[in-house]
């Protein structure tokens, strides 16, 4: 250090382009760094030399240097911190070390206890270099990537307990009372083995007069009290569930952060990691195996995290940053005529009709606001619905389509799934034999949309674990001494079959859904989707999907005459970002009066219905239903960026509300009549029937219309479906084209 001489910073010219020096020996590279961090400067201002100045007297020893500064400055040094990370990062830090000398102790070049006052005042400075380099995906890191920087984008799954790293051991030797001081090697110092080979074997003190020196192999201890030591934490990365090629697992990689790095995330927080890309001897190779088999592991020089609500499309994934035109265009979008209605038949294109639902599948797009209330309790803002309905009715489709159009979503089927895979699971690390924890599923889809398809092949037990996702949108664990609680923030997109395969119309809503009401109140919207048959339609769709088949573009319009599928499927997922980044619309006066006087009806119509049908409704309409419509409505206005809810707005809930779960409440009634009445027209007619007509008797159909339709007041829908049963329980069969009736069974 006494050997910089104080005067020559200020000799070097900036404006006559002096010859620049190559990085050569590692002196000269450290000269360079130097000079850029007390040089380089932006207009006016010397950037490094600045923030370094602050957060010295923050007492962070801590800079955050850009790459593309340095690269700037000196393409040279830019090169060799990518290309030898591991030799050049540890120069870079003594040269920040000494500016920070340089800075605060400006005279201590100058006399040795000034010099030593200053190594003291400042401990070694940690240097993260913040670079624009490409992102690598977690397949693309190979054995020509070894040793350079590169930067990964993933999830943090889990991190391990702070753990501190030795980085000056002070030594003392057993016999002769010698000591000595060593610097290990940085290498992942912990986590299976570094590069230092442990402490030496013997002795090397000089020998003391006039008595042999007789110190045994192994003689030094270690004086924790005077040695120094850094944090250390792994982390373990695994890639994006959207970054995986069918039918791959996920890769993992290890990360190692020291110093001002740990600490900073938890599992679950999506992070873009740049590092070292290096080796290390794993525990488990080290007898068995090639010599020179290691495993990969990440040095993180620095770590940025990427905020929930942007995804990972975009120019820009981390902290959705949207360019000014961007933002028009979306002002724009928000503001044209019918833009709702467009978005919605935007989504999934390809599936003919069920505009109603995919309405439904938009608000859960965009979900509502979440409020936090002064006492602490969350009101959540997330909608969930569930589709229910016949095989052959696209559900999975419309589930895919979410995943894709989702900024952060997870797709899962219902049968292989468990509910540690949903939740969380304790697992144990196998280096320091500690449990920790990784999130399932549902942590991993924060401020997502989790769609699980299959919900009805659930087990009970795994079910449950959604309960309190659901609503609460936490994930509380009590497993192997964990007890904790995880976010899960999420939007549920469910799809089920019936008990039956297919809806079954002659039986209630209650019989043909088995789950139980508690899983149901938690769903904002219940679809009940049957495959009717209808000739028009048929029609359609056939044709539709005929178009598709054939990669015709859709010449026809669609039901409602509109074009199909306008917005393309990147900008959906940058609009949704940007709508729930800007917007948390709340409610009016005048559309709280009428949502409160409409739930009331509402429970007065659930009523009416249970009294007619003489059994409790299996879909309840509880105060979470209001909520629901209350979520309904804030998504609605949150499409089109107003921050009030209006009243038409809380229209189109109701009548979304009022077309899925009203509906499936209220299904199976027909002609007017409650279900009651119907099964007891229909136990009477059939009742008749069997008195009138014997065993192996037959009768014209239309004999049978005119007794009981015409004489007796009877509904034809009953006498139909009296038919229709019978017929399948094969007591009765038809004959020429319906016409004839004949009695075969008992």
């Amino acid at each position: 250090m006494s050997g910089f001489d104080a005067n020559n910073v200020y000799t070097v010219s900036v404006h006559d382009q002096p010859p620049p020096i190559s990085p050569g020996s590692p002196s000269e590279t450290e000269k360079l760094f130097l000079e850029f961090l007390l040089q380089y400067r932006v207009g006016g201002e010397f950037i490094y030399r600045d923030k370094l100045r602050g957060n010295l007297l923050l007492k962070q020893h801590l800079l955050e240097v850009d790459l593309r500064h340095v690269g700037l400055y000196n393409d040279e040094l830019a090169h060799a911190i990518q290309d030898r990370p591991a030799d050049v990062l540890p120069l870079f830090e003594n040269a920040a070390t000494k500016a920070a000398r340089l800075i605060l102790f400006p005279m201590a070049a100058n006399s040795e206890d000034r010099t030593e006052a200053a190594a003291e005042a400042i401990p070694k400075v940690q240097v993260t270099i913040q670079s624009a380099l490409n992102m690598l995906q977690f397949r693309e890191l190979t054995a020509n990537t070894m040793n350079k920087l590169v930067r990964i984008p993933g999830i943090v799954i889990s991190a391990s307990v702070l753990s501190s790293r030795a980085t000056k051991l002070h030594l003392q030797c057993r016999s002769c009372r010698s000591t000595k001081i060593i610097y290990p090697s940085g290498g992942m110092g912990g986590v299976g083995g570094g590069s230092d080979r442990g402490l030496p074997r013997i002795c090397d003190a000089p020998e003391p007069e006039g008595q042999k020196k007789d110190c045994p192999m192994d003689p030094y201890l270690i004086i924790h009290s005077k040695s120094t030591f850094a944090d250390q934490q792994t982390l373990k990365l695994q890639e994006a569930p959207d970054m995986v090629p069918v039918g791959e697992l996920p890769r993992h990689m290890l990360l190692s952060a020291d110093r001002h790095l740990t600490g900073k995330v938890v599992p679950g927080s999506r992070v873009i990691a740049t590092g070292i890309y290096s080796t290390f001897q794993s525990a488990k190779n080290k007898n068995a195996g090639p010599a020179a088999l290691r495993q990969p592991y990440l040095r993180v020089v620095h770590l940025e995290t990427m905020s929930p609500s942007g995804g990972s499309g975009g120019s820009n994934p981390f902290g959705v940053q949207f360019t000014p035109e961007e933002e028009e265009e979306f002002g724009e979008m928000s503001r044209s005529e019918g833009f709702y209605e467009r978005f919605a038949k935007s989504v999934a294109p390809s599936i003919y009709g069920s505009l109603d639902i995919k309405k439904a599948i938009t608000c859960l797009l965009f979900g509502g606001s979440k409020k936090v209330l002064p006492d602490g309790m969350r009101l959540r803002g997330d909608i969930n619905v569930l589709l229910l309905g016949d095989p052959g009715t696209a559900k999975s489709q419309l589930l895919k389509f979410v995943e894709k159009v989702a900024p952060i979503a997870v797709y899962t089927s219902g049968k292989g799934s468990s509910a540690a895979g949903l939740t969380a699971s304790v697992q144990r690390d196998s280096v320091s034999r500690e449990f920790y924890l990784e999130g399932g599923a549902m942590v991993l889809a924060d401020t997502g949309v989790v769609c699980i398809d299959e919900f009805d092949k659930m087990r009970d037990e795994d079910r449950v674990a959604i309960h309190e996702a659901m609503e609460q949108q936490t994930i509380s664990i009590a497993k192997a001494g964990i007890t904790t609680v995880l976010n899960s923030r999420t939007s549920v997109l469910a799809a089920a079959n019936p008990v039956f395969g297919r809806y079954d119309e002659g039986k209630s809503p209650g019989e043909n859904i088995d789950f139980q009401t508690t899983i149901l109140s938690r769903f904002d919207m219940i679809f009940i989707v049957r495959d009717e048959h209808n000739e028009n339609r048929d029609k359609m769709i056939a044709k539709h999907v005929m178009n598709i088949h054939m990669n015709r573009q859709n010449v026809n319009t669609d039901e409602n005459g509109g074009n199909v599928g306008e917005i393309p499927l990147e900008k959906m997922k940058r609009y949704i970002s940007y709508c729930k980044t800007k917007c948390a619309p709340r409610l009016s006066a005048e559309s709280q009066e009428m949502l409160s006087s409409h739930f009331v009806s509402l429970r007065k119509q659930v009523q009416q219905v249970e009294q007619d049908n003489d059994e409790k409704s299996s879909i309840p309409i509880t105060i979470r239903q209001l909520e629901a419509i209350i979520r309904i409505s804030e998504s609605l206005a949150k499409i089109t960026l107003s921050p009030v809810v209006q009243n038409h707005h809380v229209e189109e809930a109701i009548r979304l509300f009022k077309f899925s779960t009203m509906d499936a409440v209220s299904a199976g009634s027909a002609d007017g009549l409650s279900r009651g009445e119907l099964n007891g027209e229909m136990t009477h007619i059939e009742q008749e029937l069997r008195r009138r007509l014997p065993v192996g008797w037959s009768t014209s159909y239309q004999s049978l219309v005119k007794e009981f339709v015409t004489q007796q007041g009877r509904s034809s829908h009953s006498l139909e479906r009296t038919l229709y049963i019978m017929e399948k329980r094969e007591i009765i069969r038809f004959s020429g084209q319906k016409k004839v009736v004949h009695r075969v069974g008992v």
